[in-house]
């Protein structure tokens, strides 16, 4: 009778251990998920911002169509993508199409003198530097998350259960100095 409530009560802690794990691994999924989410509404507000940066920009630079025509592809390819590591790809792209816009900008001295111009510009900076803390807050997510699927014994029940490494959002983020100053062309 003794062996009987051993057996159960092994049998009951190995459901529980696996229930506690499981559940541990789908709190860490949500989190990184919900990180994600803090990005991509950050990222939306860029999106939404930059028909007025190339519209701006063309005001006064209207014979630079190449790069209008590579930040309105790049923008595109941002609503074409449908995973997340398309996702991250495309709005990498866009960053540095931004980048080169801003570039061609340092071409003009009556645009970066333009008070439209200035303002978008700082308020591209602003949503950049939301991006760039949101980012961290998924990558350190997304590292706890990782974690936890590699660490024995979690490793086994997230082999079992279908929890798989994630990857990291890695960007070639437009940082400040270049959205203000923008990079030197040269030709």
């Amino acid at each position: 009778m003794t062996m009987t409530y051993i057996i159960i009560g092994v049998v009951v802690f190995i459901v529980a251990f696996f229930i506690i794990i499981y559940n541990r691994l789908v709190s860490l999924r949500q989190s990184r998920r919900n990180a994600f989410a803090d990005i991509d509404v950050q990222l939306r507000l860029r999106y939404d911002l930059v028909p007025n940066l190339v519209e701006t920009v063309k005001g006064y630079a209207g014979h630079e169509k190449e790069i209008f025509i590579k930040v309105t592809e790049a923008r595109a390819h941002v609503t074409d993508s449908h995973s997340q590591e398309e996702r991250i790809k495309s709005e990498n792209d866009l960053s540095q199409a931004l980048v080169n816009l801003f570039a061609v900008a340092e071409n003009y001295p009556g645009l970066k003198a333009n008070e439209n111009f200035k303002e978008l510009q700082l308020e591209l900076t602003d949503i950049e530097n939301k991006i760039s803390a949101a980012r961290r807050f998924f990558n350190s997510s997304t590292a706890e998350y990782n974690t936890s699927v590699q660490q024995f014994p979690a490793s086994i029940i997230a082999g079992m259960t279908g929890f798989t490494v994630e990857p990291f959002f890695e960007s070639t983020s437009v940082d400040r100095k270049t959205l203000e100053e923008g990079q030197k062309v040269k030709f």
